[in-house]
């Protein structure tokens, strides 16, 4: 990751700080003006102008802007190696600023395997807007340079994908789309900034649902935009959508992702740890068929993601063996892991994402998605291997 310059010390010496600082220090500066350490919570709406009309800060509207969204986005464009960073309610929000931004009748390039949530907004909303959606195996060299050979507006990938966890050559793909003129957006959810950096892969944007491991406890949902080049005309309509729209988080809930950010480094250091030991050992679990993980060696795309990644993820995907039928079995005989929706937070969850997206899935019946969270790796372990058993 890159390293920034810290503040000015009282010798006008230069620190750099590393990202793991950055996380728990922003730019080094104080949050309050009386020195606090933690980061205070602005909660008003509104802020005062002076006697002839002119604002004494910044800040007019909670809506438009406020302290704590603009800490938080400071943070994330810092941590991101970017030039500017927006906040949404939800990482959808998010999206739908992007595919709102889009000139009329666009074409636009999705991953094939894509969170659901942000394939049925471009199928559903983008569809309805007159936007051409056209869906691409990015995986695949060859289909994406086919995809790409004519002009599009858009292209959107995850990589890691969600939930088969497949592997995207980011800066390969960044000149594809350059090449036929798209604006070029990753999800990085799954790896977190911490684990990939996209924009200096060549992507124009990224997105991070901070709901996720950002936020870290699955207690807030927000999400964030990060441009590399804040005079992309993209971004001045985005910008724009943020404060029309009003789909913005609340102080409180900056607050809560400023907190996650502090403790991401620490907390994605043992849950990646304990998913590729778990990951390791499922695959050798004969009631597995698959394990879809890019830390295993044996994944298609490990090479890539070694080269382009920091760290694996804390997300994995398992094929149970025998089907839906089976899948469902293992869900049901869980004690430990949690069976719920999201992931990237301190407990571990498990999900039939077959069943979870219904109609127009297109995740293999029998696959599961494991977050792995903080618990004890060995327990984790033990729990989901008495699930798979067939007694």
């Amino acid at each position: 990751m890159n390293s920034e310059t810290g503040p000015t010390g009282p010798e006008s010496e230069v620190r750099p700080w590393r990202s793991r600082t950055r996380l728990i220090h922003g730019d080094g500066h104080a949050a309050e003006p009386h020195g606090a350490v933690a980061a205070g919570i602005p909660l008003s709406t509104t802020f005062l102008r002076d006697e002839r009309g002119e604002l004494r800060s910044p800040f007019v509207y909670a809506r438009t802007n406020n302290p704590a969204r603009a800490d938080l986005e400071r943070r994330l464009a810092e941590i991101s190696a970017g030039t500017e960073a927006a906040a949404f309610a939800s990482g959808l929000a998010a999206a739908n600023a992007v595919l709102q931004s889009l000139d009329a009748a666009s074409r636009v390039l999705l991953g094939r395997d894509l969170y659901f949530g942000v394939k049925q907004l471009f199928r559903v909303a983008g569809t309805r807007a007159g936007h051409r959606i056209e869906e691409v195996d990015w995986s695949d060299s060859a289909a994406a340079k086919t995809a790409l050979a004519k002009p599009a507006a858009l292209v959107w990938a995850e990589s890691p994908s969600n939930p088969e966890l497949k592997i995207v050559d980011l800066a390969q793909l960044a000149t594809l789309a350059r090449g036929a003129g798209a604006i070029f957006v990753v999800d990085n959810t799954l790896a977190t900034p911490l684990g990939q950096a996209p924009l200096a892969l060549g992507a124009d944007l990224v997105l991070e649902a901070c709901t996720k491991a950002i936020g870290g406890h699955s207690d807030v949902t927000v999400g964030g935009l990060i441009v590399r080049d804040q005079s992309l005309p993209l971004w001045a309509r985005v910008r724009e959508l943020q404060n029309l729209a009003g789909a913005v988080p609340s102080p409180f809930d900056c607050w809560l992702v400023i907190r996650g950010l502090s403790t991401l480094a620490v907390r994605q250091r043992e849950a990646v740890e304990s998913a590729l030991d778990l990951a390791t050992q499922l695959a050798r679990n004969p009631a597995v068929e698959r394990v879809l993980y890019p830390g295993l060696p044996s994944h298609p795309g490990h090479a890539i993601a070694a080269r382009q990644m920091t760290h694996f993820g804390s997300l994995l995907s398992i094929l149970v063996r025998g089907g839906e039928s089976a899948a469902a079995r293992v869900i049901a005989r869980v004690r430990l892991w949690s069976r719920a929706t999201s992931f990237g937070g301190v407990h571990s969850l498990i999900e039939h994402r077959y069943l979870v997206e219904g109609v127009g899935s297109r995740t293999p019946p029998n696959l599961l998605r494991l977050s792995v969270g903080l618990e004890d790796p060995r327990d984790l372990r033990e729990d989901l291997e008495a699930a798979l058993r067939s007694d």
